[in-house]
């Protein structure tokens, strides 16, 4: 074999590539390949398209072999391991034909992106809409999703995060099997059609945030260990190999997960971040690898000129994540939320298996808005142990909640999401408890309308050993917690057609009242900042029985709000004192327009003067309150908290 000439020196913009652990980098009319794999003697590239050429690579320090060639973008490789194992690039841009298949060269920079003018959003200014490509249109890909992105503006979303788009095998997965962690999703519209997507929600005024998994790789086309030591045994995660953050040749690894998170920033626009299960990730090393990737991120941005937030998903509630690195931290934009979730749902739905057991009480709900974590130091039943750490002097906008998301709902055995457990009461019941949080909100797609169709979870490995695997795992899964329903087969075609949204749905009754309601709330929230992201001392929520909730905003201007939240499905009335009035009435879950039994215009809601008031509750009710600030200023003696109910204040006497 012919050994490649020394690597160029001149090129187009992907020439910065070259500096990066892996992958090919394109420059007049030459393609420069560079790969670690520390456990190869040799290395070769065998090219398969356009024509069929095999070349050696030259070994270079710290296990990476190098090599340039004659080529352009569209050329098609394998890496050959010790002359013996075709194997895809582990940092390929693009697997046209799956995880098996081989790499193709792509040129990232030859986009014409019409975003000059976008500098990406702060946390604190998203209200995040998730969805998975595959479901969420008939067609279930990137560019299936743009016509609907108008829609989601103009509902009041400002962020579109979207689940795992690196190449995953076959064509239905949720994403967190991938093993591509560098190429968009063949079926979903490969490079091409993510940058299509990315530039049309810049042009629509929607960030993007991308969802993506550093904890493990996918079990079927993931060939990294071949190469090197990606992975480690010294720990163990519910999915798959760990990754080797803080093991022998670790510096390699993290290395190409960082760089993998700038990849998306740099050549797709991404906005921010969500790092998947990050109790997953472990690394015992000076400095922490999700410090460190952090770091990485917001270096690139500076330079861009952007804003790029990171987001971690984790249930160990410990601050360190979001905790500047001046405090020990690792310096996070912000993280998931589970304990509000978890307290939501218990009180609407009854539920108390599994982790549910912690929760459930409306006092845990009224923690959740004034301290971020439930669980902040004291013993979980389920866990067994002390678990989390306090965060009531966190900032609020350092949280993202939601009362649905892909895991509450897909890791159900049925899928069932919040429609099939409670009414539209209940459901406009949980739109008020996250909308009137202090925290950064998140809609699971379809939540909106009151999408019916479940979501299940879904796979489509090729192998049959995998393919038995899933279908089995996942029916001892649910039998191990007593599950003796139906669990459908992942592996089955329909388990990923039956979680398509429905989107006719929209315009039917009731769900056109449960939309109508979030796009009320959602344009109240940007009306009124005091329903928006919030200090956390401008928050305060006090249980008004065991099934009622009083939620307290105020703002530096004098502007105040309050909700009522019912979790009971039997309407009553509370009498309460509020502070010195006048009180408009917003909104009420039982009015006419969101297909209530009540008022039939806004302008006949009640007003409140202050002082002892009855408001009544519907069924699973709820009622949002405003002060504007100049009414406040002719109060001479106005007080920032919700007094006691009557019932709560003879107790106390």
């Amino acid at each position: 074999m012919t050994t490649f000439a020394t690597p160029m020196e001149t090129g187009t913009q992907n020439r910065r590539l070259a500096a990066e652990p892996g992958g090919v980098c394109l420059g007049d009319g030459r393609v420069r390949f560079r790969v670690w794999a520390p456990y190869c003697r040799r290395v070769a590239v065998e090219i398969v398209h356009p024509e069929r050429a095999s070349r050696e690579l030259r070994p270079a320090p710290s296990g990476y072999f190098v090599g340039t060639t004659r080529g352009e973008a569209g050329l098609r490789y394998f890496y050959v391991l010790d002359g013996e194992r075709h194997r895809p690039d582990p940092a390929s841009r693009a697997l046209p034909e799956g995880v098996h298949g081989p790499s193709e060269v792509v040129d990232t920079g030859g986009f014409a992106w019409t975003d000059a003018g976008w500098r990406g959003m702060p946390l604190r200014d998203m209200v995040i809409y998730e969805l998975h490509v595959g479901t969420f249109t008939p067609e279930g890909t990137f560019e299936a999703v743009i016509p609907r992105l108008e829609r989601l503006r103009d509902f009041g979303v400002t962020a579109v995060e979207l689940m795992p788009v690196a190449s995953f095998p076959g064509a239905r997965n949720w994403g967190y099997d991938g093993v591509g962690p560098f190429a968009p999703q063949r079926t979903y519209g490969g490079p091409v059609g993510l940058q299509r997507l990315v530039d049309a929600c810049h042009a629509h005024g929607l960030a993007v945030i991308l969802d993506v998994v550093y904890n493990h790789l996918g079990p079927e086309g993931n060939y990294l260990a071949e190469f090197g030591p990606y992975f480690t045994d010294r720990y163990e995660t519910p999915w798959g190999q760990a990754i080797n953050y803080d093991g022998e040749a670790s510096r390699d690894v993290r290395d190409f997960i960082i760089a993998n998170a700038l990849y998306w920033i740099r050549e797709y626009h991404i906005d921010s971040l969500r790092l998947d299960a990050i109790h997953g990730i472990f690394d015992q090393s000076p400095v922490h690898i999700l410090r460190e990737l952090n770091e990485a991120v917001q270096r690139l941005a500076r330079r861009l000129g952007r804003i790029v937030p990171v987001v971690a998903e984790s249930d160990l509630n410990d601050r360190r994540v979001i905790d500047p690195v001046r405090k020990g931290g690792y310096g996070l934009a912000g993280q998931w939320s589970d304990d509000f979730h978890h307290c939501v749902h218990t009180l609407l739905t009854g539920e108390r298996n599994g982790y549910y057991a912690d929760f459930g009480s409306p006092k845990q709900l009224a923690k959740a808005y004034t301290d971020g974590f439930v669980y902040d130091g004291q013993r979980s039943a389920f866990r067994g142990h002390a678990h989390g750490t306090p965060t009531r002097d966190v900032p609020p906008d350092r949280f993202v909640v939601c009362a649905q998301n892909h895991d509450q709902v897909g890791n159900r055995a049925r899928g069932e999401r919040l429609v099939s457990l409670v009414d539209f009461d209940g459901l406009k019941l949980a739109a008020t408890a996250v909308l009137l949080s202090p925290y950064v909100p998140l809609l699971f797609m379809g939540e909106e309308y009151g999408e019916r169709a479940p979501f299940l979870f879904f796979t489509d490995f090729g192998d049959p050993t995998l393919r038995e695997a899933a279908s089995r795992g996942r029916r001892e899964e649910f039998a191990a917690f007593g599950w003796t329903g139906e669990v459908p087969d992942p592996q089955d075609p329909a388990s990923f057609s039956r979680s398509k949204l429905s989107w006719s749905l929209r315009t039917e009754y009731p769900h056109h009242w449960l939309s109508e309601y979030y796009r009320t709330l959602l344009a109240l929230r940007r009306q009124h900042p005091v329903l928006g992201v919030g200090g956390r001392r401008r928050v305060q929520a006090r249980n008004l029985d065991d099934h009622t909730l009083a939620v307290f905003r105020r703002s530096q201007d004098g502007t105040a709000a309050f909700g009522v939240l019912h979790f009971a499905a039997e309407g009553r009335v509370v009498r309460l004192r509020v502070p010195p009035g006048p009180w408009r009435r917003l909104v009420d879950t039982s009015e006419a327009r969101f297909g209530g039994l009540g008022a039939t215009s806004p302008a006949l809601l009640p007003a409140l003067r202050g002082g002892w008031a009855e408001i009544e509750l519907a069924d699973h009710g709820a009622v949002v309150y405003l002060r504007e600030a100049t009414a406040a200023a002719t109060v001479k003696q106005s007080t920032p908290e919700i007094l006691p109910s009557e019932s709560a204040a003879r107790s106390a006497a």
